[in-house]
């Protein structure tokens, strides 16, 4: 059994401020230990389900956070970034049985996580379909692109709620809650012993009835906090703007809405 897992910062046991985020701060050695702590976790709930075969891609901001030397002999690990529209979701292709998500965060405009965003801070709303459009959202659809299902997701609870209802087979793990500035947190202890056994709950299902058909229509609104955004991206390629602060894509290839999504958000 193939499985690819896509690791995240911002919706692990206790981030709460960007600095814990970013590698040249004080406080984020301990957010990345906590981060290698709850993918190899994932891992080892996967390898007790029966995979042999594990991609890890280190999806958060420079790509180097995990600690390699954490990582079992049977994974491998994708660090740094190649440019390719696939994104958080690079390394996926359809050889793969099942997809992960760990650490992953609420989508911008949500107030339950301090850190709540979607790829950047500019946007203040993304919606794909009409739907709060998360980094979960773009590149769970992204893996589904691939025949792939998403199977478990760790992250906030909001994230949880929102997500749940997109996969037929996905097994969440809600980590913390929050509220503005604050957040409530389970302990990392619980959070990793939760995430193993969810992993293995995760694979050992019937993983073709957790697969999805992604529409076949797509539409891309993004409002940004500033409106001198909204005018600088819609002249990307197919966007047009649709008030002082939103830009629309219209489009029928998702492929479309990855490749925009490395520009505009």
């Amino acid at each position: 059994m193939k499985v690819f897992i896509s690791a995240d910062i911002e919706g692990t046991a206790f981030t709460t401020y960007w600095e814990e985020t970013e590698k040249d701060k004080g406080t984020y050695a301990r957010a990345a230990e906590e981060m290698t702590r709850e993918v190899c976790a994932a891992i080892e709930g996967a390898l007790a389900a029966g995979a042999d075969e594990i991609l890890v891609n280190d999806a958060h901001d420079f790509g180097i956070n995990l600690d390699p030397f954490r990582m079992p002999e049977n994974v491998e690990l994708i660090r740094g970034w190649s440019g390719s529209p696939m994104g958080m979701a690079e390394g996926i292709d359809e050889s793969f049985d099942a997809a992960f998500f760990v650490g992953w965060h609420s989508p911008a405009g949500m107030c339950n996580n301090p850190l709540s965003h979607t790829m950047s801070g500019k946007p203040a709303r993304v919606t794909l379909n009409g739907l709060p459009c998360s980094e979960f959202l773009l590149y769970s659809w992204a893996c589904a692109m691939r025949g792939v299902p998403s199977v478990l997701l760790t992250g906030d609870r909001r994230l949880a709620e929102l997500s749940q209802p997109l996969h037929p087979g996905l097994v969440t793990v809600a980590v913390k809650d929050g509220l503005g500035g604050l957040t409530r947190c389970k302990s990392p202890v619980w959070v990793e012993k939760t995430i193993k056994k969810a992993a293995e709950q995760a694979l050992r299902q019937d993983l073709s009835k957790a697969k999805i058909e992604l529409p076949r229509r797509f539409v891309f609104d993004i409002t940004y906090k500033e409106t001198k955004h909204a005018v600088k991206y819609s002249f990307y390629p197919g966007f047009k703007m649709i008030s002082d602060d939103t830009i629309r894509l219209t489009t029928s290839d998702y492929m479309n809405v990855l490749r925009a999504a490395m520009f505009v958000l």
